[in-house]
C-alpha cells in the first residue's frame, strides 16, 4: 500500500476498528486507535506536501481500481495529488487530528465515545476522498460521505 493511499485509508481503518470493536476495546483504546489513524494520515500528508508542493514534485495520479468500464468509457477510483491537494491534505488531516485530540476532553463523560470517534474519523475519510478524488464520481462519493458523517455526528 502506498503512502498516498494510506493518507486516505488510515482514518477509515481507525473508524472501522472503533466502530466495529468499540464495545470490546473500551473508550480509551477506541480513542487511541482513531487518534493514531489520524496522526499517521497527518504525518504522511506533511511528507507528501514537502515532496510535491515545496519540492516542486510532479503531481501524482494513482489508480486504485476501475469502478465502471464500458467500451471506451472508463471511470476509475484513484488519487490525484497536486500542489493544491497537498495543501488541503495537511489542512484536513492536521485540523481533524487536533479535533480528535480536543474531543477526548470534550467527550470525557459520554458513554458512547467509540461511536463518536468512529463517526469523526469517517468524516475525515470522506473529506480526504473529496479532496483527492480524480473523477466526478469519486468527488460525489466523498461529498455524500461528508453529508452522512455530519448527520451521524449530529
Amino acid at each position: 500500500m502506498s503512502k498516498h493511499l494510506l493518507i486516505v485509508l488510515a482514518p477509515l481503518f481507525g473508524s472501522l476498528i472503533a466502530g466495529l470493536f468499540g464495545r470490546y476495546l473500551g473508550n480509551n483504546l477506541a480513542r487511541l486507535v482513531t487518534i493514531a489513524g489520524m496522526s499517521v494520515s497527518a504525518l504522511l500528508a506533511i511528507q507528501v506536501f514537502f515532496e510535491i508542493a515545496v519540492g516542486n514534485g510532479d503531481p501524482i495520479r494513482q489508480e486504485v481500481w476501475s469502478w465502471i468500464v464500458s467500451g471506451e468509457f472508463r471511470v476509475s477510483f484513484g488519487l490525484l495529488i497536486d500542489r493544491l491537494t497537498a495543501v488541503m491534505l495537511i489542512v484536513v488531516s492536521g485540523i481533524s487530528t487536533l479535533i480528535h485530540i480536543y474531543s477526548v476532553g470534550y467527550m470525557a463523560e459520554d458513554p458512547d465515545q467509540p461511536r463518536f470517534f468512529s463517526y469523526l474519523s469517517f468524516f475525515t475519510f470522506a473529506m480526504l476522498m473529496l479532496v483527492t478524488g480524480d473523477s466526478f464520481l469519486q468527488l460525489f462519493f466523498g461529498w455524500e460521505g461528508v453529508g452522512l458523517a455530519s448527520y451521524l455526528l449530529i
